[in-house]
Formats: structure tokens, sequence, C-alpha cells
């Protein structure tokens, strides 16, 4: 398993699907092993794109000119047990059929912990000399893992009147195997700074765009128990954020919640060599054999509560949506 969290899901999910699978699935044909990819990553994707978007507010109320707040935020957003599945049928797979000779059965997502499911990808020759029999992979479930987390540093300033700038980010993380960072940035304007009673006003509404990015690459070349060079996952996770915000303007405890929209896209590449050895692609060298792509959009509800201590904040908040999230964060900072 890698050391840190945020990577965990879309990493630990392919390093297992990697070592295990990856020569087998592409055994039954390039196209079989793109749509079997496909159903298996998109849950994975999909909570990914839902997590990045948690943790950009705490307030409706934009900071002075100037106000800044520096905060460590964490998220944990949850797979419902319908992502941990999906039904492959293989009329859908042009080489994939099941060993028991059964048309569909519901089988593992990079979220579930089914085992024991065994496929066979016929080869050209006559009889089964060259198939390929394998049993597909399992998920994260397997090892107890059943929500998205991240983490990461985010920042925001004020402007002009009514305008706040944030940032976030996460270091870019370098080991043997995984390259992967996160960046984003968003402008939040407070809609009720312009009425005349601004002051006496009890609730702040402001509206947010916010734009996250997670890029990665996962190198299993000295792993894989394909032959081959340079073989590598390479995923580009982008986002956005449209969301009304509303929040209470009391000096010390306050409420805020909002309502929002995303819209996302996660891109994933399979590269390098891979020698395929048994199945349709027997004794073939597949090069960059394919890429994935999910779009992603849906709407959320949040609410949460933010605690002021002197320069010292905490909030943490609640989101209902696909992947639903819990958001925690310590601030500092003045307005």
């Amino acid at each position: 398993m890698k050391k840190l969290l945020f990577i965990a899901v879309f990493f630990l999910g392919w390093q297992s699907y990697a070592q295990e699978n990856i020569d087998d699935l592409l055994a039954s044909g390039v196209n079989d092993a793109r749509r079997f990819t496909q159903s298996y990553l998109d849950p994975a994707t999909e909570g990914i794109v839902y997590n990045l978007n948690n943790g950009w507010f705490n307030s409706g109320k934009a900071k002075k000119l100037f106000g800044f707040e520096i905060s460590i935020v964490a998220n944990a957003s949850f797979v419902k047990d319908e992502n941990k599945s999906f039904v492959l049928d293989v009329n859908d797979y042009e080489n994939l059929r099941f060993q028991d000779g059964s048309t569909s059965r519901e089988v593992s997502t990079a979220f579930g912990d089914i085992e024991g499911i065994t496929v066979v990808a016929e080869g050209p020759l006559p009889g089964a000399v060259d198939d390929a029999v394998f049993e597909l992979p399992t998920g994260l479930g397997s090892a107890d893992i059943n929500f998205v987390p991240s983490a990461f540093i985010q920042g925001s300033i004020g402007l002009i009147k009514g305008t706040e700038l944030k940032a976030r980010y996460f270091p870019k993380v370098e080991t043997d195997d995984v390259n992967a960072g996160l960046f984003g940035f968003g402008i939040q304007h407070e809609i009720t700074s312009w009425l005349p009673a601004d002051k006496l006003f009890p609730v702040a509404i402001s509206g947010l765009i916010a734009y996250t990015n997670l890029d990665g690459t996962y190198d299993f070349t000295s792993t894989s128990i394909v032959s081959g060079q340079d073989q590598r996952l390479e995923n580009s996770t982008s986002t956005w954020l449209f969301q009304l915000i509303g929040s209470t303007k009391l000096p010390v405890f306050n409420v805020y919640g909002g309502i929002g929209y995303i819209n996302g896209k996660s891109e994933t590449d399979l590269k390098g060599t891979f020698n395929v050895q048994s199945g349709v692609l027997g004794n073939q060298t597949l090069v960059d054999p394919f890429s994935i792509e999910n779009k992603v959009t849906g709407v959320r509800g949040t609410v949460g509560v933010r605690l002021k201590l002197g320069f010292f904040r905490i909030n943490a908040d609640y989101t209902l949506a696909e992947y639903d999230n819990v958001s925690l964060a310590l601030s500092f900072g003045f307005r």
C-alpha cells in the first residue's frame, strides 16, 4: 500500500489490478480490456471527482481586504454498496467468457470485494492450448477501504469588496513507483456585501467557483508479470465546482451550508510495452494499449458548523451527494 491516503483509492486499486490481472485482460483483446477497465474504475474515478470538490468553504462571509486564512483540510467520501460491483455480460465482450458458462455475473469494481470469479479468453489455436484462464480482480473492499480520502493545505485572502481568492495544494509525491500531486484555485464573492444594510443582515450569501486537479503516474514495470518496458498508469482528474453558500455571521459559533453543482473529468492511460503470452493476442506486443475517460456531473448539498477561537478556527461539514462526504479543517488567520 502507498503511504499517503489521498492516492490510495486510485493507485492501490490499480496496483492490485496491474500486478495480478493486467496481462490476463489484455489476452482477451484491447477492446475487452478497455471495456472491463472502464467499468472497474468508473466508481473510483467518480469518487475522486466528488471528493476533490469538498472543503472549499466554511462561511458565506468573504474576508476583508488582505484578511487571510490558512487551513489543513481532510476529507472522507463514503462508498455506497451499489458502487462496489457491476454486472459483466459476456455478450458485451468479444473474447471474454465465464468458465462456468454463465452469461452474466456480478463482479467487483475497484471498491469491491468479490473473489474467485474465473474467466476464459480463448486463443486462436484449436482446442485450449493457448487459452488464457484467470480470475477477475477484486477491489479495495478486500482491504477494508470503503471511502475516498484526501488531504491538502488551503489558503484564502480577501481582495476587493466582497471577493476572496482561494488556493489549495498537496506537494508532489515522488517515490520509485508513484508520482502524484494536487492543486486547485477558486474565487468566492459575497452577494450580500452589496446590500445597503449589510452589517444588519444576519446571513451572508456568496457564490463560489473552484477548480481542482489531481495528476498521477503509477509505474508497475518491476511488479508486472507481463514482460515489457516502462509499464505505467497515468491519470489526470480535473473538476469544477459551482456553489451557492449561506452562513450566519456570529462572533464565535456559526452555521453554514450550500447547494452546488460539479462537473469533472478523469482521463486514464495505460502506457508502456506489454508482451502478451496467451489468449487472442498471444505472442503479440502492445504499445500504449488504451485510454479511458470518465465524465462526472452531479449536485450536492452541504451543511456545517464553524467555531472561532481567537486566530484559530475549526470547522466540520457533511455533504450529501453521490458520494457523501465528511470534511474537517483546522485554520489560522484573521479577517
